[in-house]
């Protein structure tokens, strides 16, 4: 008869590192909820080199401090980040390359990132990973380019971490679904935090940390 052994390879590492990267993100959270003074500790508590990150940028509204904040993290601590983003729209977007935070891109549309963007791959600035259509870009989120850690952004949050995005979606759910069901971190900006929001868009279980913006998001 075959004796089949117990196996004793973790299946879990991803889930491990998470629960990790999130208690070691801890002592900056209330519950879910982050002062926005303690974004910069928080985002290097979380994010580790080489990691894939998604900053939301799209027709309807940008991560613009959630951005601003990556740019500011210690380049010894956060480094050769792979952005994962559908659109270039702020300047943020390319100083994280500049600053030696992040080092690869795969993105869709550069927008008015777009000289700059030519020049910094000329240069070799930036390691270019592809361009994408939007519809490649998104459903890539699900396969091989499954972001680690997600910043992105929505109208408003409750106290529990349950997000209302506004009157337009764009690519939020498409993003969030993707990090947070491969065991990856969600860190959402909001304009403001509410007891009762007018409808949950991005449910609680599904977010990691919210920060209420000084100013609306872009």
């Amino acid at each position: 008869m075959l004796e089949i052994k117990p196996s004793n390879k973790n299946w879990h590492t991803r889930g491990d590192d998470t629960a990790a990267r999130i208690a070691a993100a801890a002592p900056y959270a209330h519950g879910k909820i982050v002062d926005p003074a303690d974004t910069v500790k928080l985002l290097e508590a979380v994010l580790r080199p080489g990691d894939k990150v998604n900053i939301e940028g799209d027709n309807q509204k940008q991560a613009d401090f959630l951005a601003k904040k990556l740019c500011e993290v210690d380049p010894t601590k956060v480094h050769d980040l792979h952005m994962i983003q559908s659109t270039l729209s702020i300047p943020e977007h390319l100083d994280v390359f500049d600053k030696g935070i992040a080092r690869k891109l795969d993105f869709a549309y550069a927008g008015s990132q777009g000289k700059r963007l030519a020049q910094m791959v000329q240069n070799d600035g930036i390691e270019l990973g592809a361009i994408h259509t939007y519809l490649e870009m998104y459903s890539r989120y699900f396969i091989d380019l499954v972001p680690r850690v997600s910043l992105v952004c929505a109208d408003a949050a409750d106290k529990d971490g349950n997000i209302y995005t506004g009157f337009s979606t764009e690519d939020t759910p498409a993003i969030v679904e993707a990090t947070k069901f491969n065991q990856g971190i969600v860190i959402f900006q909001v304009n403001k935090m509410v007891d009762k929001l007018p409808r949950v868009d991005i449910p609680a279980d599904w977010v990691d940390f919210v920060i209420e913006s000084p100013t609306p998001y872009m």
